[in-house]
């Protein structure tokens, strides 16, 4: 029988924070409420106190955020999972670093998918990397760190390291400053949100780009970048006025 899994709920709606509690009792097996939090100071409190196993944590709540308790409960070791109303930054912070979210209104489907997701990972050694990229993702403007998927667990690859991503079908190719290659089962549309970054912007409808790592531009209907690595992208006509702005040429 899989170990009991001790629960903090952190949400500043009292609704939200039963029904979530209602819905872990009703429909999720090995959970057990240690305590609630309605807001930041309470939940980075109860963590310490009761060092979970499990946390859902609302991204935005009074006295701070869901970074400001990712930071001052380091020293603890615990998963989390995401409630949030907003699709917005923190949607692509939490995507980017491979987290659990649940959005609000809260559905039940989703919360039992997220529980049994993280009851998979709970003996995983890597759980404290994947927070690592989380905090850096959520306590930054920009994405900071990627987590990709592949058929052993995932690798992190570090956002300003993308020299070029290509797109082709369900799968992308993501170009490296070190040299290396990965292939990844994600369409290009799931990189779009890098274009966030200031130094990363879509050229053609198969290619991303980090506008840090090109070498030379070649004239042409829509022109074709030559990037540091030696390679080459095509540049759609479309895009060819915004990467010029871009460039400031």
């Amino acid at each position: 029988m899989p170990n009991t899994l001790s629960v903090i709920i952190a949400d500043d709606e009292q609704t939200s924070r039963d029904l979530i509690e209602s819905y872990v009792l009703k429909y999720c097996t090995n959970l057990k409420i240690v305590a609630k939090a309605n807001d930041a100071k309470q939940a980075i409190v109860a963590i310490h106190e009761h060092k979970p196993d499990l946390v859902f944590l609302d991204v935005e709540m009074p006295f701070g955020n869901a970074f400001d308790v990712l930071e001052q409960t380091e020293g603890v070791d615990y998963q989390t999972i995401f409630i949030t109303a907003y699709s917005d930054y923190a949607i692509k912070a939490l995507n980017y670093s491979a987290a659990y979210y649940i959005l609000k209104p809260i559905s039940i489907d989703e919360l039992v998918n997220a529980v049994e997701k993280v009851q998979a990972m709970a003996q995983e050694d890597n759980i404290g990397e994947l927070k690592k990229v989380l905090k850096d993702n959520l306590g930054q403007t920009n994405i900071q760190r990627i987590v990709l998927p592949n058929q052993s667990g995932f690798e992190i690859v570090v956002a300003a390291q993308i020299i070029r991503i290509s797109g082709s079908g369900n799968y992308a190719d993501i170009y490296l400053a070190d040299g290396k290659k990965k292939i990844i089962s994600k369409t290009l549309k799931f990189f779009e949100s890098l274009e966030d970054n200031a130094n990363i912007m879509r050229v053609h409808k198969s290619h991303i780009v980090n506008t840090d790592y090109i070498a030379a531009y070649r004239r042409g209907r829509g022109g074709v970048l030559v990037m540091t690595d030696g390679s080459e992208v095509e540049v759609s006509a479309r895009m060819k006025s915004a990467l010029l702005e871009h460039l400031g040429l």
